[in-house]
């Protein structure tokens, strides 16, 4: 889990959620990339971010892409973001034995249907879901996120405030932890459009 680095976290604002990654892939205390994203759209309104084993989020995010078209096919319809985090939960289950080293969050909006309420998740190794109100961490910083986060977070952020609570989170956190950073980016779900803003960090 250590070994390439890399944090995420997701947090809950007023009818939007925003997911955080950082920019590094390391080999330990080696830098190897600079732009290794770990959060990636699964559909318009879910988000699923994932810090551990670069190989494993790179595997996860293809079979993640092959089981929501395969239900979307079945189902005729767009995945909610609880049906996800339990197909989540259920793929990484099935490896217990031999499990896939990631940590997953998943962040996103609820169909209209469902009244457009802001959803997030977390998970452990072979799938333990965690449903929180507030706000999910993973990853080599999560102690210095989970520490941050629980003095910045408020209820019922706006977007734009929302933006500037994680951003200002995930960097603080990430400058004290040295296999995260190198810059970030930030996903603000809301239930008409989807915002991403890079963030420039410390490069040291």
């Amino acid at each position: 889990m250590q070994i390439n680095g890399g944090s995420v976290i997701a947090m809950v604002g007023k009818n939007c959620v925003a997911i955080a990654s950082d920019l590094r892939l390391g080999n330990q205390a080696l830098t190897v990339a600079t732009n290794f994203e770990k959060v990636f759209p699964v559909t318009d309104r879910i988000y699923l971010g994932m810090a551990g084993l670069a190989t494993d989020v790179l595997t996860l995010r293809e079979r993640f892409r092959f089981r929501v078209n395969m239900y979307t096919i079945k189902e005729e319809r767009e995945i909610e973001p609880e049906t996800f985090a339990h197909l989540v939960s259920s793929t990484l289950y099935e490896r217990r034995f031999g499990p896939y080293f990631i940590e997953p969050i998943i962040a996103g909006i609820t169909s209209p249907a469902k009244g457009s309420k802001p959803f997030i998740a977390g998970a452990d190794l072979i799938g333990c879901l965690n449903f929180a109100k507030d706000f999910v961490v993973v990853g080599t910083a999560s102690d210095e996120l989970f520490g941050i986060a629980e003095g910045l977070w408020e209820p019922d952020l706006e977007p734009e405030d929302l933006f500037e609570t994680i951003s200002q989170t995930f960097l603080n956190a990430v400058d004290r932890d040295a296999f995260s950073g190198w810059g970030a980016i930030v996903h603000i779900i809301t239930p008409e459009k989807v915002i991403t803003r890079k963030l420039q960090a410390r490069m040291d």
